[in-house]
């Protein structure tokens, strides 16, 4: 699930300048304009530079503020790219603002992290995976407005756009939900214990999915019939972000955005995990152990039908306006359902082969 940090790569889909954004400090003219692409990609690969070997710090118009590096996966080619941010903190979450300057189309990074939600964060001498959450509606708004607050420049650049400018929560991956009661982390000395860290995390972001799920349809009629608000998305379509009923009164739009990048940072982590068993794992296993080859074709055949409902979820929710909440909620507990019976399958006749086999290998 881990994102790549690297400096920044040619701009993706090339001829974009959307890998530069929000370097420029809120109403500073002392940074190049983070809308022409050149001289802004050599800029930020030097502020790239110097925040990495000077942990974290940076100097010239930047010196002292509050700046991350965030690295996504291209939307098109799946390259890693990073970028230079400033960030904000409020009502507890990390936040970054898809501002570039206020151009009219969003930066590059931001349509990046609606294709691939699990981002790399460099925070000071730290760095953790997190997923990406643009924040929609009254919650967008409130959490601009401290922004705002924070450092006023963000809202200049609002009224330079017509577009929402998108509020973007940097989530730690690999934790619950507030309240979901997940166990405590365990040690892995072997496959075994590897195979249920990877296990515990998948069904804790489907528990997540399904959580946001039955909260957005318990909102109101709205949610449940696809009705949306009037109004700006932070993704460019029409719906609750920028104005029109708010979605915390009832009228939600079809699927949120939340439901959406966690929906899909579990399909892309589940697609990450059966990819290494199919082609690592289970050949290994079948060669070691002859005696196990029913069983692994057994789960290589669930992989299938697992692959089956986890493409039609993403289709689902490709078009966050036009998806249909009733069958996303239908199609979310069959792939529960199949999930959950299939890693129990895997962990029983499994786990005890896997305890054998150190992890890492040579440990």
């Amino acid at each position: 699930m881990s994102v790549s940090a690297s400096p920044i790569s040619p701009s993706d889909p090339p001829g974009s300048s959307g890998s530069s954004d929000s370097l420029t400090p809120p109403g500073s003219s002392d940074a190049p304009d983070p809308r022409s692409s050149g001289s802004f990609d050599s800029f930020n690969q030097a502020v790239v530079a110097e925040f990495r070997s000077n942990g974290g710090r940076v100097g010239g118009p930047f010196e002292g503020g509050d700046l991350l590096l965030l690295t996504t996966s291209g939307a098109v080619t799946g390259r890693p790219h990073t970028v230079p941010l400033g960030y904000v903190r409020a009502e507890g979450l990390l936040l970054v603002i898809a501002s570039a300057a206020g151009a009219p189309e969003h930066p590059q990074w931001y349509r990046n992290l609606l294709a691939n939600p699990v981002v790399g964060v460099e925070l000071g001498t730290g760095t953790f995976d997190a997923v990406a959450v643009p924040s929609e509606g009254p919650r967008r708004d409130r959490l601009f407005a401290a922004a705002v607050r924070a450092a006023p420049g963000y809202g200049d650049y609002q009224t330079l756009t017509d577009r929402v400018l998108p509020v973007v929560a940097l989530e730690q991956s690999g934790t619950e939900p507030a309240g979901a009661g997940s166990p405590e982390p365990r040690e892995v000395a072997n496959l075994a214990d590897k195979l249920l860290e990877v296990h515990t995390w998948l069904r804790s972001q489907l528990r997540h999915v399904r959580a946001e799920t039955e909260a957005h349809f318990a909102r109101g009629p709205a949610a449940a019939t696809g009705r949306a608000p009037e109004g700006r998305s932070a993704t460019g379509g029409r719906s609750a972000a920028g104005g029109g009923p708010a979605a915390d009164s009832g009228n939600a739009p079809a699927l949120g955005l939340q439901i959406r990048q966690h929906c899909l940072t579990f399909c892309q982590g589940l697609t990450v995990h059966h990819t290494g068993e199919d082609h690592g794992v289970f050949p290994a296993l079948a060669r070691s152990h002859p005696h196990l080859r029913e069983v692994l074709d057994r789960l290589a055949e669930e992989h299938r039908v697992v692959t089956r409902l986890k493409d039609e979820l993403v289709a689902l929710v490709s078009d966050i306006g036009a998806a249909e909440p009733e069958r996303f909620r239908a199609e979310l507990a069959r792939m529960s359902a199949e999930l959950e019976a299939h890693l129990a399958y895997e962990e029983r006749e499994l786990l005890p082969v896997l305890a054998l086999i150190p992890f890492p290998p040579g440990r």
